[in-house]
C-alpha cells in the first residue's frame, strides 16, 4: 500500500498547485506592491492642472472629496481623467472602483465609460469621449445598445487592443474589433462594483465584482496580447441623447511580481507594438444568447478540473493497482 499513500501525497501536492493557478487570476490588492504614482485614491490630492499632479482632468470633469465624476446626468456631456506618469510595469494589474447611476429606466440611459492603458493620454474623440484610432488598450462598459440586432444584454463589458488601424465602430459597440466580453448588471446598484484588469506574459484577464459577493468573475480571458510599457492609464465617459452619472472611486495600479527570461528583460518594451495573435479574426466569432464568446481559452478554473479529473484517475488505477497486488501476493502464499 505504500504506493498508494504516495500517490495521495502526490495528489495532494497537485491540487494545492492546481488550486493556487485558479485562485490566481487576480492579486489580493497587497499594500507593498501598489503603485502608488500610477494611482488614482481619496482624497485625490495628486488630481489637478499643476506641475507636480499625477492626474489630470478634462471636460465635464468634477472632482470630489468621494468620487470623481466624469459626467454628471445629463445630455450630452464628456469627461475624462489621465495620469500623467507613464506606466513601466511589464506585467500589472489595475482594478478599478466605479459606480454608473442616474434617474433613466431600463435602456433609457447611456453611454458608459471606457478604461485606458494608450500611447497619449486626454485625446478628446466619438469613444466614450475619446479618440477611435488609439494604440494600445481599451476596455469598455457600454451601458446602452446602438446596434438594435444585437443578441447580447447590457450593460456589456468588452476590451479592444488597437495600433492605431482600427477604428471602433460605436453604431455597432464595438462588435467586429472586440477580443470579448461579458454582460454584467452593474448599473443603479445599491453597494460597490469593481472591475479588474490584469496584463502578465502576454496574457489579458477582466474581472468583474459586481454581485456584492467580495468574489471576481471572469468576463474576459485572451492570450497573445502584446502591449508596450511607457503607456498611460485613463478613464473617461459620454452622454449623448440619453445620460447617466459616471463615478471613478479609485484606480489602484499594482505591480505583479514575474520572472522574465534574459531574452525578455533585454527586449526594449517601448518600442512593442500593441498587436493580438488570433487563431482567428474577433469578427469571426459568433456570440452565445449570454453575450459571451464560445472561442475562449482554458481558464483558471478549467485547467484546475482538467487537472482535478486527470490526478483522481491516477489515483483510482493506483488503488486498482494495489489491490491486484496484493491479492496476488495472498494467492501466491498459498502455494508455500
Amino acid at each position: 500500500m505504500e504506493s498508494f499513500k504516495v500517490s495521495s501525497i502526490s495528489l495532494c501536492s497537485l491540487l494545492v498547485f492546481a488550486s493556487r493557478l485558479a485562485c490566481g487570476d487576480i492579486t489580493d490588492g497587497n499594500a507593498e506592491h501598489l503603485k502608488r504614482e500610477n494611482s488614482l485614491m481619496k482624497p485625490y490630492q495628486g488630481v489637478g492642472s499643476s506641475a507636480s499632479s499625477q492626474w489630470d482632468f478634462s471636460g465635464s470633469t468634477l472632482v470630489t472629496s468621494s468620487y470623481v465624476r466624469l459626467t454628471p446626468d445629463e445630455r450630452s456631456k464628456q469627461g475624462s481623467i489621465w495620469n500623467t506618469v507613464p506606466c513601466y510595469l511589464k506585467d500589472w494589474e489595475m482594478h478599478v472602483h466605479f459606480k454608473i447611476h442616474g434617474v433613466g429606466k431600463k435602456n433609457l440611459h447611456g453611454d458608459g465609460i471606457a478604461l485606458w492603458y494608450t500611447k497619449d493620454k486626454v485625446h478628446p474623440g466619438p469613444v466614450f469621449s475619446d479618440n477611435a484610432l488609439f494604440h494600445g488598450l481599451a476596455v469598455f462598459i457600454d451601458t446602452y445598445s446602438n446596434d438594435d440586432s444585437a443578441d447580447r444584454s447590457f450593460p456589456y463589458i468588452s476590451a479592444m487592443v488597437n495600433n492605431g488601424s482600427l477604428s471602433y465602430d460605436h453604431g455597432s459597440d464595438g462588435r467586429t474589433s472586440e477580443l470579448g466580453g461579458c454582460s454584467a448588471d452593474l448599473r443603479n446598484r445599491n453597494f460597490d462594483t469593481y472591475l479588474a484588469v490584469r496584463y502578465s506574459r502576454g496574457r489579458l484577464t477582466v474581472m468583474v465584482d459586481v454581485d456584492d459577493k467580495n468574489e471576481w468573475k471572469e468576463c474576459i480571458d485572451i492570450g497573445g496580447v502584446r502591449l508596450p510599457t511607457g503607456y498611460f492609464f485613463g478613464a473617461s465617459a459620454a452622454t449623448g441623447d440619453l445620460s447617466d452619472n459616471h463615478d471613478i472611486i479609485s484606480m489602484k495600479l499594482y505591480q505583479l511580481m514575474v520572472e522574465h527570461s534574459p531574452e525578455e528583460e533585454n527586449l526594449d518594451w517601448t518600442k512593442i507594438q500593441p498587436s493580438v495573435s488570433f487563431l482567428k479574426s474577433p469578427k469571426d466569432n459568433i456570440d452565445d444568447p449570454t453575450g459571451n464568446f464560445r472561442s475562449t481559452p482554458l481558464t483558471g478554473w478549467k485547467v484546475f478540473l482538467l487537472l482535478l479529473c486527470a490526478l483522481l484517475g491516477i489515483v483510482v488505477c493506483g488503488v486498482v493497482g494495489a489491490v491486484v497486488f496484493q491479492k496476488r501476493q495472498e494467492r501466491n502464499k498459498r502455494f508455500y
